[in-house]
């Protein structure tokens, strides 16, 4: 990969203390000390070679991490991962959720959810001069955004001339850098194997954040492409891809204190941020979005039977609205308990006091950090409405399909340069494909209930605060009776059309007159509504216009500052490949307490109770009893170990990330992180800060005692 002038090199930067730190490839010839210290016997030059051994092997599924561990293209990643493609090749008479699948033979693999990918990053640009060439401070927030989206937009049609690749550009510590990534996309994915979700979700959201932990959080995939090796869409002619590299997977694993690290696409932390907007998040931002996500995860149970078709469509949902319920109550638990709100004020008046202590600085970030302050005030005033409006569009696929299909009418009429993104044709082939998967994640009685509850919250908003053509289109502009507002949804569900995918195809062709022309109520609200919401959009970009003109400035202060008390810079996660290194090791989570970092097979045992989500199959349960451990059993705990601790820096994103030892070999996958520890998405704590994996020796334990997944096994490359 071409060298690149990196920000820490411009501002002589120091590499971390403890494992802090999500780093961009490119840094990690900067902290070579620390990874030869920590264990690390490749040479880290190696890492910064996307192309090369191992980074060539890792891929981002957009949303989770995966790698390839075989030559004909298989995946390895999370069950959870996975979830959303297993619900969806579920129903109520084969519900592969309960009963797990494995594909003995490539004509039995499954496709994945519809929009499903393989992302392999090939080339990442520093564009940091393309992108602000030309801007004047003198712009207005709107033509500045608008500035940096036409740039984006020309570097990424110039990167995707070649129609194999997805090209972004991605902005790095708030804007004050600009990478070009070029992703190879593989548009045919296929699911081969998950275990049962009494093995892969073992636990449930009962162990979701927690030690100790008994999850085989694992399942695969594969690529395929056409016969000529390029990207296709799905068809029964394409092949296993054949990537140039895979990682081998270690079936000795790990032992206490061995250096591990994991290589993926954590989604975003939020280290940088003022110390008024970690308190606005913590003291209203989080309350609100846990409350209102315990509200339809009640919705879709109320309105569901365990186990009915109804239940399985939103399985997947649910998963997502539990696992970040509980993530969102831990933060809020260890905020309120600990020292980060102090803390984060602190850091913000030592920061203006050494920007005050020098002219040179107060001309150059003092203004910048006053009108950052400034933004920060004025957005917090419409946060609620904001997030309830963007959960209203959630809760409800023909609200949300309704707007889309309209949107791309309005922007058809544009030159594709001009369109917004998700509507250039570009887009139009994930566009189509989400189209086709809804059908498999909607109930009408469902989404009705959710719908309701999101209204009836927004209904009660100052007038002052709420949209009035939403207002007006729910009849509750002159007063609010819930009554009402019920048997308005209701007939909004009996005389939609949306919810057939050949009627939502359909409407992806038809010109703007026919949606104005429309006695469809779905569509009757997209265009009834649309100018409301444009001025709302039009209103964000101006927003994060003015962000763009303040924040880097923010950010610049805080690098210069952290290098004079010799602290670690990192970019803040942003879905981006990063490394983060540590090692195999336990932790006290409160006085009196210590974690080992290995649970083994004995645990599940002493778990299980027959019901679930601590329902092991039977199978497995007696394969325990007779102490039945094959070649994976770890002789110091005389058992075969299930997950393990680590030390490295995560969070969500990074799951399915494989784990590696000091040679590059899959020790694990890594699929969590402690309770403890979940703040660290703002606030790093080295001797809380815990990742949870699933050990590879329990995978293959499981695929080859319990799921007979011999086939997989001897394609793979196994260490023994």
């Amino acid at each position: 990969m071409k060298k690149l002038i990196t920000l820490a090199a411009a501002f002589g930067l120091t590499a971390a203390v403890a494992d802090e730190g999500m780093w961009q490839p490119h840094q990690l010839p900067d902290i070579a000390k620390q990874l030869k210290q920590a264990g690390l016997k490749l040479d880290p030059d190696n890492l910064t070679d996307l192309t090369g051994f191992p980074m060539g092997a890792i891929v981002s599924l957009g949303g989770c991490t995966a790698s390839f561990v075989s030559d004909k293209g298989l995946v390895v990643t999370n069950h959870h991962c996975a979830y959303g493609s297993i619900q969806y090749n579920s129903t109520e008479d084969n519900n592969l959720l309960e009963k797990g699948f494995l594909a003995k033979s490539l004509n039995k693999e499954l496709p994945a959810a519809p929009g499903s990918r393989v992302y392999v990053t090939e080339n990442i640009t520093n564009v940091t001069p393309q992108i602000t060439n030309g801007i004047d401070e003198k712009m207005s927030g709107n033509e500045r955004y608008a500035h940096i989206d036409s740039q984006s937009k020309k570097l990424v049609a110039e990167c995707e001339s070649d129609k194999a690749y997805r090209c972004s550009v991605v902005n790095f510590h708030g804007g004050l850098e600009y990478y070009l990534f070029k992703q190879l996309t593989i548009r045919d994915v296929r699911l081969v194997h998950a275990p049962a979700k009494s093995i892969g979700k073992y636990g449930g959201d009962i162990d979701n954040w927690m030690w100790p932990r008994h999850t085989g959080d694992y399942a695969f995939y594969r690529a395929y492409v056409g016969k000529d090796g390029k990207p296709a869409d799905f068809s029964e002619e394409n092949v296993p891809f054949e990537p140039e590299h895979h990682l081998k997977v270690n079936a000795s694993g790990v032992d206490k204190g061995d250096y591990i690290m994991v290589l993926g696409y954590p989604g975003s932390t939020n280290r940088y941020r003022t110390s008024s907007e970690v308190i606005h998040t913590f003291t209203k931002s989080y309350p609100l979005s846990k409350e209102l996500m315990g509200s339809l995860i009640n919705d879709i149970k109320s309105n569901s039977k365990e186990g009915s078709d109804a239940r399985i469509k939103y399985e997947s949902m649910l998963a997502g609205l539990a696992n970040y319920e509980k993530n969102r109550g831990s933060m809020m638990e260890s905020y309120h308990k600990g020292t980060t709100e102090q803390r984060k004020i602190k850091l913000n008046q030592e920061l203006r006091q050494w920007v005050n202590a020098k002219s040179s600085r107060q001309a150059k970030y003092g203004e910048a950090i006053d009108q950052l302050d400034a933004l920060i005030k004025q957005n917090q005033q419409t946060a609620k409405r904001d997030t309830l409006l963007g959960y209203m569009g959630y809760a409800s696929q023909m609200m949300s399909t309704a707007s889309r299909l309209h949107r791309l009418a309005v922007e058809k009429q544009k030159d594709d340069m001009d369109r917004e993104r998700g509507y250039q044709e570009r887009d139009m082939n994930r566009f189509t494909q989400g189209m086709k998967r809804i059908n498999r994640r909607f109930d009408a009685k469902v989404e009705q209930a959710m719908l309701f509850n999101m209204l009836d919250r927004y209904a009660k908003l100052p007038e002052s605060q709420r949209i009035k053509d939403i207002d007006r289109f729910f009849g509750i502009d002159d007063g609010y009776k819930p009554a009402e507002l019920k048997s308005k949804i209701a007939d909004l569900y009996q005389n939609t059309k949306l919810n057939e995918e050949d009627v939502r195809l359909a409407w992806m062709e038809k010109p703007l007159e026919a949606f104005e022309n429309s006695d469809d109520p779905f569509i009757q609200y997209a265009v009834k509504t649309f100018d409301a919401r444009q001025k709302l959009e039009k209103q964000s970009k101006n927003e994060a216009g003015e962000f763009n003109a303040v924040r880097p400035k923010y950010m610049e202060a805080i690098i210069a500052f952290n290098k004079s008390k010799n602290l670690p810079v990192y970019a803040d996660a942003n879905s981006t490949l990063r490394i983060t290194y540590g090692n195999v090791k336990g932790y006290s989570p409160k006085d009196g307490i210590r974690a080992v970092p290995f649970t083994t097979l004995q645990g599940i045992t002493e778990k299980d109770t027959g019901v679930w989500p601590f329902n092991s199959p039977q199978k497995q349960l007696d394969l325990i009893n007779k102490k039945v451990y094959g070649d994976y059993a770890k002789e110091s705990l005389n058992s075969v170990p299930v997950n393990f601790l680590g030390t490295l820096d995560i969070t969500g994103g990074n799951s399915g990330s494989p784990t590696l030892n000091d040679k590059a070999e899959l020790v694990g996958l890594v699929f969590d992180g402690v309770y403890e520890s979940i703040i660290g998405d703002w606030d790093y704590d080295p001797s809380l800060n815990r990742s949870i994996h699933v050990d590879s020796r329990y995978m293959l334990w499981v695929m080859e005692h319990v799921d007979g997944a011999d086939n997989l096994i001897k394609e793979m490359d196994i260490v023994r």
